[in-house]
């Protein structure tokens, strides 16, 4: 499998840009990726069938398909109507990644104000998630959110304990939040990608210090403190090949979209590996 770099969707468009997807039609030659991570948005659910219809008719390459995100926060708060609404919107989510033509499905297992402190609730949806994705050809990877009670890293053995063939995605902003980043390269995580249970990458930086909330921002490569001479050397060492999700907000309060910055970050990754 060769190196895919992509850029998320969810960089380019957002609220001050009205999340008015048809704006990519304009912005995607102007990324020079190689592909995109779609981020589904809670507000698009009416539009589904109008949304796959516009990436196909346009050609935008869409390897991997970030799950909507407060999914795994109806999941966490466990009440029978939050779950059912959380594996109705689920199934249109993984049903849409499979018509996007998605290999890979980014999840929050955990998400929001809730985050982490009914875990017990998001361990146990894990099997029926998984047969979902299944069901419509699609890896799904579970992502290093940040928590507000114990740490990703935890979450990821208890899962991994559990579910032996469980599939991740390992975001550098996220891990470096808890402090967490270093963990990657020791030998007591090998089994992370001797086994190869990370799948992708989200290549992101972070200015700030361990659980700093004020400062959980997505930074451009560059902009914050991780080190990433670093990380791309072990990630070269160990040879992983696969996809990288850039994800830095690109767009300001007037909507304004950076591709230049965003194409800097592409042609950064690109020298390291």
């Amino acid at each position: 499998m060769k190196n895919e770099i992509l850029c998320s969707t969810g960089a380019l468009i957002g609220r001050p840009n009205g999340r008015d997807y048809r704006l990519l039609k304009e912005l995607v030659p102007k990324i020079h990726s190689d592909g995109f991570e779609f981020m589904m948005y809670s507000t698009w659910y009416d539009r589904v069938q109008d949304i796959v219809e516009f990436l196909k008719e346009n050609s935008i390459n869409t390897p991997t398909f970030h799950c909507q995100k407060s999914i795994g926060e109806s999941i966490s708060k466990g009440a029978p109507e939050d779950i059912k609404d959380a594996f109705e919107k689920f199934e249109i989510n993984a049903k849409m990644a499979h018509d996007i033509g998605a290999k890979k499905m980014v999840m929050h297992l955990w998400d929001g104000i809730t985050s982490d402190a009914f875990f017990d609730n998001n361990i146990k949806a894990y099997p029926r998630l998984k047969e979902i994705t299944d069901g419509y050809g699609v890896d799904l990877l579970i992502e290093n959110v940040v928590c507000n009670q114990q740490s990703p890293m935890e979450h990821w053995c208890e899962l991994y304990e559990k579910y032996p063939d469980i599939g991740f995605i390992f975001d550098t902003k996220m891990a470096a939040f808890h402090g967490q980043l270093e963990l990657l390269y020791k030998e007591e995580y090998a089994w992370l990608w001797k086994e190869k249970h990370i799948r992708h990458y989200h290549v992101n930086d972070y200015g700030g210090g361990i659980k700093d909330w004020a400062n959980l921002r997505t930074l451009p490569i560059g902009k914050g403190n991780i080190d990433f001479e670093e990380f791309f050397s072990f990630i070269k060492k160990i040879g992983y090949s696969g996809t990288y999700t850039i994800e830095s907000t690109a767009f300001n309060s007037e909507g304004y979209v950076d591709t230049e910055m965003l194409n800097r970050e592409i042609e950064y990754i690109k020298s390291k590996l």
